[in-house]
């Protein structure tokens, strides 16, 4: 058998090891008749049995500065975080803002048309076309702006 199938069955091991349990059936019958996996599962479990007794002492002083810096952490993180109440607000202001001034915009089309003398319908859906629906859109993307921000933050801070 190739080394892809022993990596494929020695992850299979792994994962057994691990809690989850992928394909018992597949992998007893293949340990039964493959050496090499054996050994590899014969060196993991003398590993995790090693690694059971291991322990080691923590500065007292150490682990409440560690644990006083991670609770302060997320109290700023959880503080600069924006409230439901202030998303709905933004929300409705945001959509206030763009049907007062979709309206104010298709009332003056008249105006703008007879300045650049124009048809009133061209100017309309020239309107439409290039104030209405973006803006509409752009408003259905304001409440998704906080949520991706803070995934932004989010990928920040795992990787410091």
């Amino acid at each position: 058998m190739g080394s892809d199938g022993h990596e494929r069955f020695q992850q299979m091991i792994d994962e057994t090891l691990a809690g989850t349990v992928p394909e018992e059936q597949s992998l007893r019958e293949h340990l039964e008749a493959c050496v090499e996996c054996q050994e590899y599962l014969a060196a993991t479990n003398r590993v995790i049995g090693g690694l059971g007794g291991f322990s080691f002492a923590v500065d007292p002083d150490l682990n409440a500065k560690v644990s006083a810096s991670l609770r302060l952490r997320a109290q700023q993180i959880k503080a600069t975080r924006p409230g439901r109440r202030q998303l709905v607000l933004a929300c409705v202001l945001a959509l206030t803002l763009t049907a007062a001034g979709s309206f104010f915009d298709l009332r003056l089309s008249g105006l703008i048309a007879s300045i650049f003398d124009l048809q009133r319908m061209q100017v309309q859906h020239g309107l439409i076309a290039f104030w209405i629906v973006p803006s509409l859109c752009l408003l259905l993307l304001f409440p998704l702006l906080p949520l991706l921000s803070g995934a932004g933050s989010n990928q920040k801070e795992r990787n410091l």
